[in-house]
Order: structure tokens, then C-alpha cells, then sequence
């Protein structure tokens, strides 16, 4: 495992919000993921594919996984439109727990498609809780969002994003972070790595079974804010095992 950043920092660089190379970097053409170690002596770990994320989710092995215990009791404080996508930044105070270690909820990214898959089935749309630790160890919870009736959350959330890139809102109305999630918490368990630049390593991933829905409608303003997808392509498993 990879040395662990501060919390604050590894954060900021999950946002992609304060990075060297800002701007510089994207998901389509000259910037786009497969040039991204090329763009910045800071990005190497994006080509070297070690334990890089998202993954095809397949080849389960069978573990007794114990239950992810959620406490989230605040609130989305504002939208920030970063880089590379809608960020929500969410109050002090709400944690998961796991494994007798407690993880604060730092904010909830958006990408559409959906960066990991399942069996190679991508979907339309996947929310990345993003947790950390008192020693900045992160522990990203994705959920995954089939098509189907209007979510209610994304809902509020979508008429409230900001358009600009680096431009950020505060809440006009309020969020919970439960309501984003399924009622079934079930869960994959990979080891893996930020998803955006500088693709830092030594990330938990706990990716939700049970899928949530959203409507096309609902995909369609997303993508249409951030001008195509968001998404950077599965990488290698390698020997990293998926637990289920």
C-alpha cells in the first residue's frame, strides 16, 4: 500500500480540484485518461496499472464481509462543479464504520457512465461517497444507478447544480446522503486507487449490489452539464481479489 496522504489532501486531489495540472486533463482526446501520466510527472501512477480503479467487478470469491455500519446524520452543504464533475461537500459529523475503523464522509462525486462495472455491465450513472479516515485513509462507497422511475434526491440536487466550471452553490435545499443509497447495503470489497488524476493508491472500495433509480431524463441533464461522459475506462484487476 501507497503512503497515506493527509485527509484533507488526498481529498482535494480525489476532486481534482487543486492539482498542478488543472484544466489540463480530461476524458476525451489529447487529455483523456490514456494520456493522463504523460500530462504531469505527478500523474505517473495512472500508467502503471498496478491497483488502479474503477474496475470490472467479476472473478468473486466468497468472504464473510461484515456489515458497513452507517451513521449519516448531516447534510450537503454545497455543490461545487469541479473538473471533472459535480461535487457535493457534505457537513461535518457522519461516518462509516468498518472493520472497528470509523470513516467521515467528506463529499459525493458523480460520473456518468458509471466507472466500475459489474460482469461488464456498465450503468447509466454512479455516485462515489468518499470517506476518510483520522490518518486520511480513503474508503470510497459507489453506488450504482439503474434507469427507472425520477430520483428524488438527484432531484433536488440536479436543480441546484452549477453550470461553470470552479463555480460552487450553497443549498437552497437540503440533502441527506442516506437518500441517495439503496435500502440493501450489501457489498464488493476491491482495493484500488483514485479514479482521477494523480490516480493515488492504497483506496478501499466498497462497491453497493443492490442498484438505485434514476431516470434517463435525470442521466441525460448530467451528462449534458459536463458536455459527455465523465468516466475513466475499467482498469486491470491483475492478482487483486473481489470479496463479496
Amino acid at each position: 500500500m501507497k503512503k497515506m496522504l493527509p485527509a484533507a489532501a488526498a481529498l482535494v486531489l480525489l476532486a481534482g480540484t487543486a492539482c498542478a495540472a488543472e484544466g489540463q486533463w480530461g476524458y476525451a482526446g489529447e487529455n483523456g485518461p490514456e494520456h493522463w501520466a504523460a500530462l504531469d510527472p505527478s500523474f505517473a501512477l495512472c500508467a502503471q496499472r498496478a491497483n488502479q480503479s474503477p474496475v470490472n467487478l467479476t472473478g468473486f470469491i466468497e468472504a464473510e464481509l461484515e456489515p458497513i455500519s452507517f451513521d449519516y446524520s448531516g447534510l450537503v452543504t454545497k455543490l461545487r462543479r469541479t473538473n471533472s464533475t459535480v461535487q457535493a461537500d457534505y457537513s461535518a459529523g457522519s461516518f462509516i464504520t468498518l472493520g472497528g475503523r470509523s470513516y467521515e464522509l467528506k463529499q459525493i462525486d458523480f460520473h456518468t457512465p458509471s466507472e466500475h462495472q459489474i460482469d461488464g455491465e456498465s450503468f447509466p450513472l454512479e455516485a462515489q461517497f468518499v470517506h476518510a479516515d483520522a490518518n486520511g485513509q480513503l474508503a470510497v462507497i459507489s453506488v450504482l444507478y439503474n434507469l427507472g422511475e425520477e430520483n428524488f434526491a438527484l432531484k433536488k440536487l440536479w436543480q441546484q447544480m452549477p453550470t461553470e466550471a470552479g463555480q460552487e452553490v450553497g443549498m437552497a435545499t437540503q440533502v441527506r446522503a442516506d437518500k441517495l443509497l439503496p435500502e440493501n447495503r450489501e457489498y464488493y470489497r476491491v482495493t484500488g486507487s483514485l479514479t482521477t488524476p494523480p490516480c493515488t493508491e492504497g483506496v478501499l472500495w466498497l462497491i453497493l449490489k443492490n442498484q438505485v433509480a434514476t431516470s434517463e431524463a435525470q442521466v441525460k441533464q448530467f451528462s449534458e452539464l459536463l458536455g459527455g461522459p465523465n468516466n475513466r475506462p475499467p482498469q486491470s484487476l491483475k492478482a487483486r481479489a473481489v470479496l463479496q
